[in-house]
């Protein structure tokens, strides 16, 4: 990196405050062809960044605000040394990106480090989808937190608060990543402060339903397309992701035997290098006799479409809306997911414990103790009743009643 400049006038709050008010900036030179600026105002003044183009004349650009009245945030109020730091990044863009990575690039730049881990790409090339062509093609290094927090807080316009985090989370990692192979990237608190996960969004998504709901969707699905109906009743009966269901291979049906079962392979999801593993999951025997059907004659993936290709990820949504609809039921609040909730919930108000139940669905005890307990207390009425003290009720069977000695 390169050295910092030294400005007896410019490098500290109180030599500034003594410079004189006037419109014309106090320049010092940080570089070849390179002057950091500062304006010395009423207020607190902007740090402004002048470079010769080489043509015998200069552009010059407002960045930030010198940190006169207040401490510096790493984004709009900037001490000298982190004015002079960004200066030199911005002219190294320049007016064009001059090889400074945008934030499209640090996008795909993660996809491909999440592919060389053993992840999944979908989750980045979803985020990217989200961001406008400004953002797209603005520089990392000049993000500030009103640029990221406008964009997040645009998102939640027709989606949940989970959506948006893992939207932006997504974002915040390829940020990041950027960031930590690019030292002149200084700005990463704006990430950090703009990207911010909105509060109470774990409950949102957790829409539960009873197993009557559940069994109508399936058979919904089944009249909306045969494959289509495999699907989702693997979905609802393992509460399984649906990137786990499709990735379910032929050999991970084990129904020659009397307790027939499915080798789920796990989830991509979580950090550092993905290993996939397969648990196994009891399916009922129609299930694994409807499975064994459909796969007849082939290898490979065990769910396919009707048309012999693979499931993609989105793939099934606009058929799940339908049978939502034809259900009765909100397609705004019911997706796909909601047969993994209601699979858990189920589970565990039918006394499974914890731990199994975490190990049947690919996920660990403290979430579940995170997501679901508002699911339980909302549905726990039932197991409570049975275990009720009702002293009015008669006495029945071969209860002795305790007599009283003395």
């Amino acid at each position: 990196m390169a050295r910092s400049t030294r400005s007896s006038a410019l490098e500290s709050r109180s030599a500034r405050l003594k410079l004189p008010k006037r419109g014309k900036p106090y320049w010092v030179r940080i570089a070849r062809g390179l002057s950091l600026g500062y304006r010395r105002i009423e207020t607190a003044g902007p740090w402004i960044v002048r470079k010769a183009t080489g043509k015998g004349d200069n552009w010059i650009k407002n960045f930030a605000h010198a940190d006169d009245f207040e401490d510096s945030n790493a984004d709009s109020v900037l001490t000298f040394f982190e004015a002079q730091a960004l200066a030199r990044t911005i002219a190294r863009d320049g007016e064009t990106n001059g090889g400074l990575i945008t934030v499209a690039a640090a996008i795909d730049r993660y996809a491909d480090d999440l592919a060389a881990r053993g992840g999944r790409q979908y989750n980045a090339k979803l985020a990217r989808l989200h961001l406008p062509p400004a953002l797209l093609g603005k520089p990392v290094g000049l993000l500030t937190v009103r640029d990221l927090k406008h964009w997040r807080d645009g998102l939640l316009k027709g989606r949940t608060a989970g959506t948006v985090n893992r939207t932006i989370s997504t974002v915040r990692a390829a940020l990041e990543l950027a960031a930590a192979t690019d030292p002149r990237i200084i700005n990463s608190a704006a990430f950090k402060v703009g990207l911010k996960k909105l509060p109470d969004a774990a409950r949102a998504r957790n829409v539960v339903l009873d197993d009557a709901q559940v069994r109508e969707l399936v058979r919904l699905a089944y009249e909306e397309d045969g494959a289509f109906g495999l699907l989702i009743e693997v979905l609802a009966v393992t509460g399984a992701r649906r990137s786990q269901a499709a990735r379910l291979t032929v050999a991970d049906l084990q129904d020659a035997r009397p307790d027939p079962r499915l080798m789920m392979p796990s989830s991509l999801k979580g950090k550092g290098v993905k290993r996939i593993d397969r648990r196994p999951v009891p399916i009922p025997a129609g299930l694994a006799a409807k499975l064994r059907q459909g796969a007849q004659g082939r290898e490979g993936l065990l769910l396919l479409k009707s048309t012999g290709l693979p499931w993609g990820s989105t793939d099934h949504r606009d058929p799940f809306q339908r049978i939502v609809v034809k259900a009765g039921l909100d397609p705004e609040i019911v997706t796909s997911y909601s047969l993994r909730h209601s699979s858990i919930t189920r589970a565990l108000l039918r006394g499974i414990p914890i731990r199994a139940v975490a190990y049947a669905h690919d996920t660990s005890v403290p979430m579940i103790e995170k997501t679901y307990s508002a699911s339980i207390g909302d549905h726990s009425d039932t197991l409570f009743r049975n275990a009720l003290l009702d002293v009015d009720a008669p006495v029945e069977g071969n209860v002795v009643p305790l007599v009283r000695k003395g």
